[in-house]
């Protein structure tokens, strides 16, 4: 059975009071008077590179005993536990500290998470890392890439082979699931492409679901559930490479140009050495034979490379821009 969701805009006001409502007393009043751009009051942004500073007293810096990660809850995360020991192994061996993999089972819990002081270290998908770097104080600096420096992910409009709909304008009257309101390819860019190109709105022109994940979506298609569906091609590869679904069975309606893909980071008040070495971890991790090439390799890349929010995420701060979307609200 398809479960129907509130209309967009109040899931993203239904996101915002929940990150802003648990997990620690928020304070809408500035700590001090200074440039923050669109963080969240809490912080500070003095150098204007659009991430939070670090805490200005040094008994406010966190140097925790054990280091929580967290993977972006795109699918079944007991799956990718395994999949990272290796480089968590790493991390724990760069910084001397144990290191716990943190499960979360959706965007809006690890990145309260992090804004409550509980996750360390994190990839966060495309989409929520605004939410991350406003919210809760995220600081980017890593995205996996090829050996040829490429990187990204399409978005994609799919449907069954079977469906009758041939292009996108064929999606009224139908069906099309979304992922989550922070999803980039899954929701936000999926929505400004088809309201300023095809002139189609959720809930006027088509009806919309929301399934919480890619993977959710892109069987809720090929098992008829939806009759189309907004995904990241890097999910959409990774299930037929498992043999969960057919690419014969789908069609793909409409492809985007490439987006970033996962922002791997850390939270701003952790101790400045423990951030660095942090860093190092990541750029000193031996891909070769491990299972993170074997699960990432072919679609999401085989190294880390430096980002930064500033740059590499501009296109979708445009995008979010273009929906309406703030990534703060007041109480």
């Amino acid at each position: 059975m398809v479960r129907r969701n509130p209309i967009p805009g109040v899931l993203l006001l239904l996101l915002v009071a929940a990150l802003t409502g648990c997990g620690g007393e928020r304070s809408d009043t500035p700590v001090v008077d200074c440039d923050r751009g669109t963080l969240d009051t809490r912080y500070c942004d003095a150098d204007g590179d659009l991430l939070a500073d670090p805490p200005a007293e040094p008994a406010d810096l966190l140097d925790p005993r054990i280091l929580n990660f967290s993977y972006t809850p795109v699918e079944d995360p007991a799956q990718y536990k395994e999949t990272w020991q290796e480089f968590l192994d790493h991390l724990s061996e760069v910084t001397g500290k144990r290191v716990v993999y943190f499960q979360v089972q959706s965007n809006a819990a690890q990145i309260e998470a992090m804004r409550a002081g509980r996750l360390h270290v994190a990839g966060f998908n495309t989409g929520s890392v605004p939410f991350a770097v406003n919210v809760a104080g995220f600081q980017p600096f890593a995205m996996m890439a090829h050996d040829d420096g490429s990187y990204g992910y399409h978005m994609e409009i799919i449907t069954r082979a079977d469906s009758g709909i041939a292009d996108v304008p064929g999606l009224r009257g139908k069906t099309l699931a979304f992922t989550s309101p922070t999803s980039n390819s899954g929701f936000k860019a999926p929505s400004a492409l088809l309201k300023s190109e095809f002139d189609l709105i959720a809930d006027r022109d088509f009806e919309s679901a929301f399934s919480g994940k890619h993977d959710n979506s892109i069987l809720g298609v090929a098992n008829g559930d939806y009759d189309a569906a907004a995904i990241a091609d890097e999910i959409l590869i990774r299930m037929i490479g498992a043999g969960l679904v057919q690419r014969e069975e789908l069609r793909t309606l409409f492809r985007s140009d490439p987006f970033p893909t996962t922002a791997y980071g850390h939270a701003h008040g952790l101790d400045p050495a423990l951030a660095e070495n942090i860093r190092e971890a990541f750029f000193t991790f031996d891909w070769e034979g491990s299972k993170m090439a074997a699960a990432f390799g072919d679609n999401a890349g085989d190294q880390f490379i430096p980002i930064t929010y500033q740059e590499h995420w501009e296109v979708i701060r445009t995008i979010d821009r273009q929906n309406g979307v703030e990534y703060t609200s007041e109480r």
